[in-house]
């Protein structure tokens, strides 16, 4: 069971623009699936062959997951520098840990997260909902 819904509203209203303006977290730039908003999510990105890993904390049906599913990719700001990725997709704990290094801290069993977020380094993509607007 991942974190409840009600702390994740509290922590995009209270916690996450102080992440962001911090500097000290990763932020995901993703498109809003409907509205076409740009967001700015700040979240642990875990480097693996070829792209990132991401602990999905409230699951898949989290509002930054679905907008970056849909849009076929994200921007990643890391490290003083952007990141493109693409070919977004769920993965399960077995193909997660398999692609996280070794010493990478793992999600408290306590949670029960089962599922995990996968992106690919790409190029210059070209986001669905960019496109349509």
């Amino acid at each position: 069971m991942p974190m409840p819904k009600w702390w994740g509203h509290v922590n995009k209203r209270l916690f996450n623009p102080r992440a962001i303006a911090n500097g000290k977290w990763p932020v995901l730039t993703h498109i809003g699936r409907t509205s076409g908003t740009t967001y700015r999510t700040p979240l642990d990105a875990h480097p693996v062959p070829g792209g990132y890993l991401f602990v999905l904390v409230y699951g898949s049906r989290a509002d930054w997951v679905r907008n970056v599913l849909a849009a076929g990719g994200a921007s990643l700001q890391i490290g003083g520098r952007d990141v493109e990725l693409a070919a977004p997709r769920i993965v399960g704990e077995t193909e997660a840990f398999q692609a996280l290094p070794a010493d990478a801290a793992r999600p408290p069993k306590l949670f029960r997260i089962t599922e995990f977020l996968r992106m690919d380094l790409g190029n210059a993509v070209t986001f669905k909902s960019e496109a349509a607007h």
